[in-house]
């Protein structure tokens, strides 16, 4: 409380107060320490960019990448609103398919539920160049950007990281993927036959891959939440709340 960016009251100093929130002119004027109250900006923009492609449609625990992204994603639109904050979805697979304009107020959680049931499954590869060129040229204002993706190598997320280069240097920009639980168990099979070692050999490859990709976006300035599927709407709302308690929207 009183760490975020807009100026709401001034109160009588306590202990444990940081000193940089002392007024000290007031102070002075009146004769006892005052501290300085703030709360934390509203009227933010979030945009919730979910990928509809092939791989986003690969199931995970019996359930598609892509439904577990949209349930995660209207988590995250709900409490946002609620917080005051402006909210928006957009989803892509070879080109842009929906995109709603951004909306305020609790009553408007019904319009992006509404939208985000027109989010569909594809067969189609990723095309990133074209939904995020395409997503950025729509953002007339710094936003908070989530976009729930999956790739599978740094050959097919090449363009994407090209991409997400020249968004971040306007937006803050988080990648949400969810955590591959089937190649990982691959990687902790006891080794009962010569396939079993191929098999974990093969899957240990491509999560160091997916690693690697992984590094990169984050030294493209992005963030990245890498979550169980059962968490990946909590691991997104706490997220969420640490940008604005740090105040980095």
């Amino acid at each position: 409380a009183g760490q975020g960016r807009e100026f709401e009251a001034l109160k009588d100093y306590q202990p444990g107060m940081g000193r940089r929130m002392i007024d000290w002119k007031r102070s002075a004027r009146h004769g006892r320490l005052l501290a300085r109250e703030f709360r934390i900006e509203e009227n933010n923009n979030i945009v919730l960019a979910i990928d509809s492609g092939r791989l986003m449609c690969e199931p995970v625990d019996g359930v598609p990448k892509v439904d577990r992204a949209v349930a995660a994603a209207l988590l995250s639109a709900f409490i946002a609103l609620k917080g005051g904050d402006m909210v928006s979805l957009f989803s892509f697979d070879g080109r842009p398919r929906v995109a709603s304009g951004a909306v305020r107020g609790s009553a408007s959680f019904a319009m992006i539920q509404k939208r985000a049931a027109e989010i569909d499954y594809s067969n189609e590869e990723t095309n990133f160049t074209l939904a995020l060129t395409t997503l950025a040229a729509r953002l007339d204002r710094r936003a908070l950007v989530i976009i729930f993706t999956d790739f599978v190598d740094p050959i097919s997320a090449e363009l994407m990281l090209r991409t997400v280069g020249r968004l971040t240097e306007r937006h803050l920009v988080l990648f949400m993927m969810t955590r591959d639980v089937e190649v990982e168990s691959l990687t902790d099979m006891p080794p009962l036959s010569g396939e079993d070692v191929a098999r974990a050999v093969v899957a240990g490859g491509l999560l160091r891959e997916r690693q690697v990709v992984i590094g990169r976006l984050r030294l493209l300035g992005a963030h990245v939440i890498e979550a169980d599927h059962q968490r990946l709407g909590p691991a997104l709302v706490e997220r969420y709340l640490q940008f604005k308690r740090e105040d980095l929207l």
